[in-house]
Order: C-alpha cells, then sequence, then structure tokens
C-alpha cells in the first residue's frame, strides 16, 4: 500500500478548511456592502449585531481547527510507522466524510440533531483511528 495515500484525505479536510476560511470574508464584505453592518462590527471579533449567517461560517471555520488537529496527527502518526492500510484509509476518508456533511449542516439548515449526529459519528471514527494506531504501535 501507497503510504502516502493517507495525505489526500488531509489534503482534502485541508481545502475544506480553506473554503470556509474564504467564505468568511465574502460573508462580512456583502454584509457590510448590503448596509446590514458595519465594519467596527468586527473590530472585535464579532459584535453582538452579526447576524446568523454571516456568524457561521467563523464558527465552522473554528470548529475546523479544533477536533481536526487529532485527525492530522493521527495521519502523520500512521505515515511515519507505515501504519497505513485499506482501513485506515478508510478511516480517514470517513472522518473527512463526516466533516463535510458536519460544515454543509451547521452552514445551512444548522438542525442541532443531525449536526450533534454527525459530529458524534466523526469523532468515534477519530478514536478508532487512534486506537488501531496506539494497538499497533504497543
Amino acid at each position: 500500500m501507497n503510504q502516502a495515500a493517507i495525505f489526500f484525505p488531509v489534503f482534502a479536510l485541508a481545502g475544506l478548511t480553506f473554503a470556509i476560511l474564504l467564505l468568511i470574508p465574502y460573508k462580512r464584505i456583502k454584509a457590510v456592502a448590503l448596509k446590514q453592518l458595519v465594519a467596527d462590527d468586527f473590530k472585535l471579533g464579532e459584535s453582538k449585531n452579526v447576524p446568523p449567517n454571516v456568524s457561521l461560517p467563523n464558527q465552522n471555520y473554528i470548529n475546523l481547527l479544533e477536533l481536526p488537529v487529532l485527525f492530522y496527527v493521527v495521519c502523520l502518526l500512521l505515515y511515519v510507522t507505515q501504519r497505513v492500510d485499506m482501513v485506515a484509509l478508510s478511516l480517514a476518508w470517513s472522518y473527512v466524510t463526516l466533516r463535510v456533511v458536519h460544515s454543509v449542516i451547521h452552514l445551512t439548515s444548522n438542525h442541532i440533531l443531525q449536526r450533534l449526529f454527525v459530529f458524534a459519528l466523526s469523532t468515534f471514527v477519530l478514536i478508532a483511528m487512534w486506537v488501531r494506531v496506539f494497538i499497533a504501535i504497543s
């Protein structure tokens, strides 16, 4: 198995993160241009005046910088320890897919139970990745 294949889901998740990062200024600039907000509403982060449709991309971006850090680390561990196999690759792609679904839910309907379910499922996948690496190197 090509050990470097583990980096394709890493690149995909990084791509999602960058896409959400680009969505933040787009939403903010659009809201200011439409005179829904003023630039000072972002002076210290986001004021109470910022509507959810403008603040959600920023919240989603923050989410993509929290738990996914453990995904990046476990993928590096898999590569360094030469433990990339089809199961690890499937789990990695499952994690990325679930994070994409989580972002789509968060940025559209923002249905809490759906979002929670997908987030929990992605977390279980991530835990499974860590358990497999731990067992493999123990």
